[in-house]
């Protein structure tokens, strides 16, 4: 018998007064229901019952652990009542690990949401354009755009997205508008760095080959939301995600050039631990996003 079982064979035995009658009702012989509370004491190293030919008499150590023994059980079954409820479960905190831009322009209304509908739901949400371990950095969800490189993180699809080189109209203007990546190199450019350095080899494709162009005039920044508004004040040629600059696209306050060569997918994932088990916050959270990015795409579209 596991534990929970022994302690809800003692509470019936002290409360029945008899191991027989305790043991009948758990389907134990006499012997049985005697030995498993014998064991409890030993593993507690107290004596609980103190027996005599007519009766069981709980000790002071028995009469102490029963009442925290009660106390336990009905914890235990509040739980069970509350997860055949099912949406009163849905309370805690979920950690997400997201980008600094997609997570301030675009995330935190989504959430602010999911939270609505589930108000015990709290987040803690890290804004990082660097990589997150979910493992070390104790992460429940992590959003980023392409495939993670840890195999044993299950990603699901939100949208899907590619890389592209952005300006704002008078930037280009002003320093001229590339006609082949290569050319690139010379011109004013805004690049992401994380841990491993500066991210500036923009890659792209050419004659069905993939190549990349690596960019040297640059100024950088680990925050991406802070390289898209150096993009947005005419700084330089930019490297985003499309979903990222989607609106100021449309708006007209930044164009993208070479679209022939940068067609490389960058498709935006969630990422989370691969688990028999999700919390019921969790599950529902992912699947809540998923269902909100993809309103969102077509809303967009719908609009132009």
């Amino acid at each position: 018998m596991d534990r929970l079982s022994v302690m809800r064979l003692f509470v019936d035995a002290s409360t029945l007064g008899s191991f027989s009658a305790a043991g009948r009702k758990h389907g134990l012989s006499p012997a049985a229901s005697s030995a498993a509370i014998q064991r409890l004491e030993t593993t507690l190293r107290v004596k609980l019952f103190e027996r005599t030919t007519r009766r069981l008499r709980l000790t002071e150590e028995g009469q102490l652990y029963k009442e925290y023994s009660q106390q336990a059980l009905e914890l235990m079954d509040q739980a069970e009542q509350m997860l055949q409820a099912g949406k009163s479960l849905v309370q805690g905190t979920v950690r997400i690990s997201a980008p600094s831009d997609l997570g301030r322009n675009l995330l935190l209304s989504y959430l602010d949401e999911f939270q609505r509908r589930y108000p015990q739901v709290q987040f803690a949400l890290s804004l990082t354009d660097s990589t997150a371990n979910l493992v070390q950095d104790d992460i429940d969800l992590a959003i980023r755009y392409g495939m993670p490189p840890d195999s044993a993180m299950v990603a699901r699809p939100l949208l899907p997205n590619r890389r592209v080189v952005c300006v704002a109209p008078e930037c280009a203007a002003r320093v001229g508008v590339p006609q082949t990546p290569e050319q690139l190199a010379s011109l004013p450019t805004l690049v992401l760095f994380n841990a491993a350095g500066p991210m500036n080899e923009w890659r792209y494709r050419a004659g069905g080959k993939p190549k990349a162009v690596r960019v040297s005039h640059y100024q950088q920044s680990n925050d991406g939301e802070i390289i898209r508004k150096w993009a947005l004040l005419g700084y330089g040629y930019a490297y985003k995600s499309l979903l990222d600059i989607s609106a100021d696209l449309r708006a007209g306050r930044l164009i993208t050039v070479l679209d022939e060569f940068f067609t490389e997918s960058a498709p935006l994932n969630v990422l989370y631990h691969r688990s028999s088990f999700q919390p019921p916050r969790v599950k529902l959270l992912i699947e809540f996003l998923q269902e909100r990015f993809a309103a969102g795409s077509a809303q967009a579209e719908a609009g132009g």
